[in-house]
């Protein structure tokens, strides 16, 4: 349960972010840690601009367990602002800057950041989506504006207020999940959590001191985050993109020797594509992960001579509990990670034989410590003593994972690897005047992974087009959670309870486009 945050009880066992970034200065305080553009830091640099920002931040009143609000495409002050909270005992939570207004104003009001950061780009956003008056301290990477001021400004008024006592209980960061029941869930993340996860990629993928990381997934996604600080933790460097693009994704993989990528869809056939075309071998690359097709899979381990690594995870389990290289068992979700225990139950929590399906459970280290001020639900998902990921998978007779789909109690669709949840759309549908009925669902999509299907139901006489639907969505919700495809038709078939029969919907339409 995670309602409220207690006192830290210094451990000699104790090992935080904080103490990475100490570690990182002592064996390796020359060597590259951060690159972006004109911008490359040491990790001496680093430890510096960290301690800079935490006494800047501690001299405005910010303390221990406050939170600091953060929508910023990736920079190096992203890093520098989780380096800073580590130091004081502070809470990141790292927005989803896609959102739209009305659903970043929910999770700055759900979280009562002290502290808001915003990149220049959405601080005019900003004044839409909360109350700015709620929020006590506001800056922004870049030039200030009359309510918001650089953060340049107050980095290193008084460094030796920035750091206090935290140990590897307290969190770092709360991430907010995509809405179940109309309500996104922040998930609580703490040192430890962070630590273990950084641990496990290291020891498994391999990470090394020699490593090289382009942050191709955002700095506000729990992958892009795990997949940072663990390359941070070896001694690695991490190179930036402020958006993707494939264009200078395959330049920077050149120019910098990049090893290690992390992609979801179409990230990793866009970079083949443009590289095909350039003439760039990406020839420096060891390592892949994430989410792909098949075929992207087997074309990038052809290309680049790198092994692709499949996972299976969520950004309650700090993303990877099953990692494994492609070729092992090709099709699968891999096995379990050096720091997860998964189980396979049926709907009574009973262990299932080999080949069966059904609900995977994961306990470690890795799994986070509940959802922010939701103690029923947090109470749910960890029942028996283990975190009841809400996907339906199952394990072959050598431990190798296979996603079979979602439970229909958490229904969830993730085009090009962010998270969206059929409800959560539906609810946008049916805020049309003409829509009386509405079921959304998942659909396999070449370019995107998954792609968001619609079935939905008009007014008699309307002649609203799908279109003008879809659009009408995009304007509700973030515009990557509207329908790609949309049909209308007569009637949704119901249940005698009258709810819409989800999964004969999808046999039914879910092929047709």
């Amino acid at each position: 349960m995670v309602t409220e945050l207690g006192e830290s009880k210094l451990r000699q066992s104790d090992m935080t972010i904080s103490d990475m970034i100490d570690k990182n200065v002592v064996l390796r305080a020359d060597d590259a840690a951060i690159i972006c553009g004109d911008v490359r830091w040491s990790f001496g640099d680093y430890a510096e601009e960290v301690d800079r920002l935490a006494g800047g931040l501690a001299s405005l009143g910010l303390r221990k367990e406050d939170r600091i609000a953060v929508v910023a495409f990736n920079c190096p002050e992203y890093f520098q602002i989780y380096g800073a909270a580590a130091r004081m005992g502070a809470i990141v939570i790292p927005v989803n800057w896609r959102l739209k207004p009305e659903e970043i104003q929910f999770i700055l009001e759900d979280s009562s950041p002290k502290a808001l950061i915003a990149d220049p780009e959405f601080v005019e956003g900003l004044r839409d989506a909360a109350d700015l008056r709620n929020i006590e301290r506001r800056l922004t990477i870049g030039k200030g504006t009359a309510e918001f001021s650089p953060i340049d400004e107050v980095s290193g008024i008084d460094v030796s207020t920035g750091t206090v006592g935290v140990d590897d209980e307290d969190p770092l960061v709360i991430i907010y999940t995509a809405a179940v029941g109309g309500r996104p869930r922040g998930a609580v993340i703490t040192h430890g959590n962070l630590v273990a996860a950084n641990l496990q990629a290291i020891a498994t993928l391999p990470i090394q001191s020699d490593s090289a990381y382009l942050n191709l997934a955002p700095l506000y996604h729990i992958g892009g985050l795990v997949m940072s600080l663990s390359v941070m933790h070896a001694g690695g460097r991490n190179v930036l993109i402020k958006k993707f693009n494939p264009k200078d994704a395959a330049e920077l993989i050149e120019r910098e020797k990049i090893t290690i990528i992390e992609t979801f869809p179409p990230m990793l056939s866009s970079i083949l594509d443009e590289a095909s075309l350039s003439g760039q071998k990406l020839s420096s690359l060891k390592i892949g992960t994430g989410l792909d097709q098949t075929n992207t899979i087997q074309r990038f381990q052809e290309t680049t001579g790198a092994t692709f690594w499949v996972c299976f995870g969520q950004t309650e389990t700090m993303s990877f509990c099953t990692l494994s290289p492609f070729n092992e068992c090709p099709g699968s979700s891999g096995r379990e990670g050096l720091l997860a225990r998964l189980r396979i139950v049926d709907d009574y929590d009973r262990d299932v034989p080999a080949g069966q399906a059904g609900e995977i459970l994961v306990k470690g280290p890795i799994v986070f410590q509940g959802y922010w001020q939701m103690e029923e639900e947090t109470a749910y998902t960890f029942r028996g003593g283990w975190h009841h990921t809400g996907d339906v998978g199952r394990l072959d007779e050598d431990g190798y994972l296979w996603y079979v789909k979602r439970k229909a109690e958490k229904e969830l669709i993730k085009p090009g690897g962010e998270n969206v949840y059929p409800s959560e759309v539906e609810k946008s549908l049916l805020e049309h005047p003409e829509v009386i009925g509405a079921c959304v669902f998942g659909i396999p999509d070449e370019q995107w992974g998954e792609a968001i299907k619609a079935v939905c139901v008009r007014k008699a006489g309307s002649s609203l087009k799908p279109e003008e639907l879809i659009e009408f969505v995009a304007n509700r919700i973030a515009r990557y959670k509207k329908p790609k495809y949309l049909t209308f038709v007569n009637a949704l078939p119901r249940g005698e309870n009258g709810e819409i029969e989800r999964e004969t919907v999808k046999t039914e339409y879910g092929l047709e486009i």
